[in-house]
């Protein structure tokens, strides 16, 4: 084999390879466009279900957008999504994903949309870095003072950390978020 069919050789060998990649790179720029549609669509629902939570965002320390599928069939059930972590302060946006397990009777399919809020830069950034998990059910907000009406419809998760979740419907009542994991998005970061 001569040098320049050695040549053509590696190029027909290599190119297909270039291709996925060019592909596969465009595929993660709409990837990320796509979740940053997600976020911008699910925050303007939320100021139109919830206008003071306008001010609640904009204030905090940093907020996560998140839109959930899950399916429960008998006694099992489970779900995933993606979202968007975003710093407020540096303007830093980190892409996550989150799973999600159930167990109880019920059947059905759910959509919704969560959005999280970060009073204190520690607590966005444990969230973003260290992954989370959330185990709990609550189904009231809490309203104290000042942040009551900022955060009416949201609830407290802990200590500084705030959640909305939307469904079709408008804001949930209720928040069923059980047995959820957090945790940074590998392909898209």
């Amino acid at each position: 084999m001569n040098r320049r069919q050695s040549l053509s050789a590696v190029i027909a060998c290599t190119a297909p390879l270039s291709l996925v990649s060019v592909a596969r790179a465009a595929s993660k720029e709409e990837e990320r466009a796509d979740v940053k549609k997600m976020v911008q669509e699910t925050l303007s629902k939320l100021y139109a279900v919830q206008p003071l939570a306008r001010k609640a965002v904009e204030s905090s320390a940093g907020y996560a957008v998140f839109s959930n599928f899950g399916m429960k069939i008998f006694v099992a059930g489970g779900g995933s999504g993606e979202g968007l972590a975003v710093d407020r302060k540096t303007k830093a946006e980190t892409f996550m994903k989150m799973v999600e397990v159930q167990t109880g009777l019920g059947f059905g399919v759910k959509k919704f949309r969560l959005v999280w809020v970060f009073e204190q830069q520690k607590l966005l950034s444990g969230f973003v870095n260290s992954g989370w998990e959330f185990a709990a059910q609550a189904t009231a907000a809490a309203k104290t003072g000042d942040k009551g009406k900022a955060f009416a419809g949201a609830v407290s998760v802990q200590p500084g950390i705030w959640l909305y979740q939307l469904t079709e419907d408008g804001l949930a009542a209720e928040l069923t978020v059980k047995g959820t994991k957090y945790y940074k998005d590998k392909d898209l970061n």
